[in-house]
């Protein structure tokens, strides 16, 4: 647990400081293969998430494309097909009844983001937990990045990162900005990163390259 202090923007940057340095490598490097494979077979990705989770799973989205050159998708980007779902046949099949729509097949893999992980028998997270279990109903793998003690997630994925939990307090951020952490850690790494980032590919100016010697 993190050292009592006065300061909040103190505590918070040290938590995250903490939370860094007590991620599971293993269970990244487990990920990245799994991810390595999942291209190999010329698997899908599907990231869900909700609520902050879900912009961070559009943004992933966008990653492995992009720079994983992984095929990957999102229900929540398509607001229109989620909300008919939601609205006719209720939150908790949501995004199960879109993976069938789109032939999840045992290639494919789900990437999990979430905060607990689902829980089932509270009735938290359902629509991921509905979703995971036709996953496992198909063959296809699970990847987790999720917080507390990884709920759902943990049990079910073959591949699970749990953000430890330093401070109970800031649980949530912490998770959500650790989400976006380990994908850019994984779309980054040498075995997935397909095509360089755009920044790193462009040379700084005369005056950038002058203030970062200065």
């Amino acid at each position: 647990m993190t050292e009592p202090t006065t300061d909040p923007i103190a505590a918070f940057l040290d938590e995250t400081v903490q939370i860094a340095r007590a991620l599971d490598r293993d269970a990244i490097a487990g990920m990245v293969n799994g991810l390595v494979a999942l291209r190999a077979r010329g698997g899908r990705l599907f990231c869900l998430g909700s609520g902050g989770s879900a912009g961070n799973a559009s943004h992933a989205v966008n990653d492995f494309r992009k720079i994983a050159g992984i095929e990957a998708y999102s229900p929540s980007d398509n607001i229109s097909e989620l909300t008919a779902r939601i609205n006719d046949e209720g939150w908790e099949h949501a995004y199960a009844d879109w993976l069938r729509a789109s032939r999840l097949r045992r290639e494919d893999a789900l990437l999990v983001l979430s905060v607990g992980g689902g829980d089932a028998e509270r009735n938290v997270s359902p629509n991921l937990v509905r979703a995971m279990h036709l996953a496992r109903e198909t063959g296809a793998a699970i990847f987790g990045i999720v917080g507390r003690d990884g709920g759902e997630a943990a049990r079910l994925a073959g591949h699970c990162v749990i953000i430890p939990t330093v401070n109970p307090d800031h649980v949530t951020p912490h998770q959500e900005a650790f989400q976006a952490v380990v994908w850019h850690l994984l779309v980054s790494h040498p075995a997935l990163q397909a095509a360089p980032t755009k920044w790193q590919s462009v040379a700084p100016t005369a005056g950038a390259a002058r203030g970062a010697g200065a």
